[in-house]
């Protein structure tokens, strides 16, 4: 099978990357060659995946069986795959995103059929409009797509709403002891899913030919409390856990950054039921515990200090919400 990734080497697809090698899948990666992740067995297309014309000419002479497309954003990166691949492909898989669904929504179990509905994150609207034109080229021009609806899914970043991703900083701040930010009173229920486990689910899709035309959400079955949540990173960062609860409100208000994360994503309680997915793929199961999975994601950052990377205006940020918070509340 003769894969094409474009991107290929993030967060998530890395370990998809790597497990379709491991399966002896074929696979291309397109991207400009700016990270240094190296997958053995991968073959390389160096090129702007912005300037269709040079996408034109370095894909000219390739058919494929299957295109994914991690990072498509906006209708115009569709609009140009579809240009670049009708024809050309047995299958298209767009990464869309579990952000966009209902928000706030109005039953706490989420599949497929959930409406699609984020007034407050301009992310969350763009996939939406996204996997829109998609359907629109399926049905009219028979164009073989399959979207897939991760959720918060973590490898190489920090999973946490304030001071984490690719930054250090709330690591740091643990390990020093000092106050971090819990939005809400930490109760809701949220899913993290290990980059390894979705890899399992997105490579069983690859070539599926019963997968055409349909939606997966793919996430781990366990749930946690943000407080959990915490709980695990301060655990894995061999830190207790000194926690200020601010709302989210406040923290979107003062901050209106945070308003899609928050607001749009993270302030709400999620359950998804993950059975589409299974049905297609009945080896699929997440067997990597946030507690694990997050104990090698800091070992990954502390094996390089380059990585490590604490950011003085998220310190002097959440330095303020506290501060701020404490002196109005307490």
């Amino acid at each position: 099978m003769k894969v094409l990734f474009i991107g290929g080497t993030g967060n998530i697809s890395t370990s998809t990357s790597k497990l379709c090698i491991e399966r002896g899948i074929d696979l291309y990666l397109l991207n400009r060659g700016n990270r240094k992740v190296d997958i053995p067995g991968a073959k390389t297309l160096i090129g702007d995946y912005s300037n269709i014309a040079e996408m034109k000419n370095i894909l000219k002479n390739h058919s494929w069986d299957v295109v994914v497309n991690w990072i498509a954003f906006e209708t115009k990166d569709i609009e140009k795959d579809f240009e670049l691949f009708n024809g050309k492909t047995k299958q298209y898989i767009f990464i869309s995103s579990a952000s966009i669904y209902q928000k706030p929504p109005v039953h706490p179990v989420i599949t497929e059929s959930t409406p699609l509905k984020n007034p407050y994150w301009q992310y969350s609207r763009n996939k939406i409009a996204c996997e829109e034109l998609l359907n629109k080229y399926y049905r009219e021009n028979d164009f073989p797509i399959t979207i897939v609806r991760p959720s918060h899914t973590y490898d190489t970043v920090i999973p946490v709403a304030i001071g984490g991703w690719t930054e250090y900083t709330i690591i740091d701040r643990m390990k020093k002891g000092q106050k971090i930010i819990v939005h809400g009173d930490g109760t809701t229920l949220w899913t993290l899913t290990h980059a390894e486990d979705y890899a399992k689910a997105q490579v069983g899709l690859l070539g599926h030919q019963q997968s055409i035309g349909h939606v997966f959400q793919i996430t781990s079955d366990e749930m946690l409390t943000w407080n959990q949540i915490y709980e695990a990173v301060a655990n894995a960062a061999g830190a207790k856990m000194n926690a200020v609860h601010i709302d989210s409100n406040f923290i979107a208000n003062l901050y209106p950054n945070f308003v899609g994360e928050l607001l749009g994503d993270k302030s709400h309680s999620v359950i998804f039921d993950n059975t589409k997915i299974k049905t297609f793929v009945p080896e699929f199961v997440a067997t990597i515990p946030f507690s694990v999975g997050i104990k090698r994601t800091l070992a990954w950052y502390e094996a390089d200090p380059a990585r490590m990377i604490v950011n003085p205006d998220t310190n002097k940020m959440m330095d303020d919400l506290i501060n701020r918070y404490e002196r109005n509340y307490k």
